[in-house]
């Protein structure tokens, strides 16, 4: 496999105008975590996707407990085969406006291409519904609804697409539930999901 980089953090120089959680991790990932924003899943002050929050905590743990983390949790998790990403990496003053999200869209499409990933974990139901309208055909088919399709495996075009429920609001079942799928997955020959996503999804 061709090594994309070995830089963490921002690893393909994304600039954005004021603060940002950027792209972090392996970017040589099988496994890429999308969440929402900083104001949402955190990072506005580390610049690191899914920490400073009890949504990077919960995530974090579930990335230790499968050997994608080092630790339960860190600011600079040292992450192997998982890359974290968020559909709006710019830090705003609550929650950003729609334009704004439609307009930071394009970091995220191109950290896609550039990762080229096996599996989409999409966070919350945005990064759901990005996932559903962009890179599967199963838009207007399914509900856009994370926790209704949590830990599911849906086909898409190119990737697999498992959405995980907000992680604030998980319960001890939902934990065990992503486990499951993020080992079942690990325990299978996932590295097909491209090939068969392509023709069916």
């Amino acid at each position: 496999m061709e090594n994309v980089t070995d830089e963490t953090s921002n690893p393909f120089g994304m600039r954005i105008n004021g603060g940002a959680a950027y792209g972090y991790g392996d970017a040589n990932a099988d496994f890429h975590f999308i969440g929402d924003s900083p104001a949402r899943h955190g990072g506005a002050t580390t610049g690191v996707p899914f920490t400073e929050a009890e949504a990077g905590r919960r995530l974090q743990s579930v990335l230790s407990e499968v050997g994608f983390a080092a630790e339960p949790y860190s600011d600079e998790p040292d992450l192997s085969n998982t890359f974290l990403s968020y559909v709006h990496p710019g830090v705003t003053d609550g929650e950003p406006a729609d334009e704004s999200y439609a307009d930071q869209l394009r970091f995220l499409d191109a950290e896609l291409r550039a990762i080229n990933a096996h599996i989409l974990f999409t966070v919350g139901d945005r990064a759901f519904r990005y996932a559903l309208d962009n890179h599967t055909t199963q838009l207007g088919k399914l509900s856009a609804d994370a926790a209704a399709h949590h830990a599911e495996q849906i086909r898409g075009r190119g990737f697999l697409v498992v959405p995980v429920k907000e992680p604030a609001a998980w319960t001890d079942a939902d934990r065990d539930a992503l486990l499951g799928t993020i080992r079942g997955l690990l325990a299978s020959d996932y590295r097909q999901t491209k090939g068969v996503a392509t023709t069916i999804g």
